[in-house]
């Protein structure tokens, strides 16, 4: 298979996450799951139990690893790692706008933060291009609905946007779900060249 690395994205309650764990059922033997949320409250840590036993109950076998900061480096480690068929193994991360958020409260993106999260969305970039075996990425799509009435909401959505950018340029295929529906984004986008 020529594909290596899918953005999966789309609104809340779009179907993103289950389409995206179907792809990586059809296409490759195992998964390891990359989970960018942390059980802050207990909303949270219910809903993530209940996705724990969606996917064990799924016959797909998964690994699951929590990484709510740090995924440029995971995805190195499992680059550059002694695990062996990494070729029918396929890392899933779920999801982008999360591990942003994360980034974006932590630096304070508002007051002072924002050079360095430009600088780990590039680095996240990168290790995309790079990451030589196959690469699922979930986010949302946040720029569709109603402008945010506060500052800090347009400024996270705005960085929501050029990170889901950022990631999309190194994707082989990138889908928007809607509906619970795939559409395949690049093979129907506009070719510059051949006009």
């Amino acid at each position: 298979m020529d594909v290596v690395a899918v953005l999966i994205t789309g609104g809340a309650r779009s179907g993103k996450s289950r389409f995206a764990e179907q792809l990586a059922a059809h296409r490759y033997k195992r998964g390891i799951y990359i989970a960018t949320s942390e059980a802050l409250d207990q909303e949270m840590a219910d809903r993530i139990a209940k996705h724990q036993a969606e996917r064990a109950q799924s016959g797909f076998s998964w690994q699951t690893l929590e990484e709510p900061l740090h995924l440029s480096e995971a995805l190195h480690k499992l680059a550059t790692g002694q695990q062996t068929d990494m070729e029918q193994t396929v890392v899933l991360v779920d999801c982008l706008t999360l591990w942003l958020s994360n980034w974006f409260f932590m630096l304070d993106v508002e007051h002072q933060g924002s050079s360095k999260l430009h600088a780990v969305v590039l680095a996240l970039a990168e290790q995309v291009r790079n990451y030589p075996y196959p690469l699922i990425i979930v986010s949302n799509e946040l720029g569709d609905g109603i402008v945010p009435a506060d500052a800090l909401s347009r400024s996270y959505r705005d960085e929501a946007g050029r990170l889901n950018q950022a990631i999309a340029e190194h994707c082989e295929q990138v889908f928007l779900v809607t509906a619970g529906i795939p559409v395949d984004l690049k093979r129907i986008a506009y070719r510059w060249e051949e006009q």
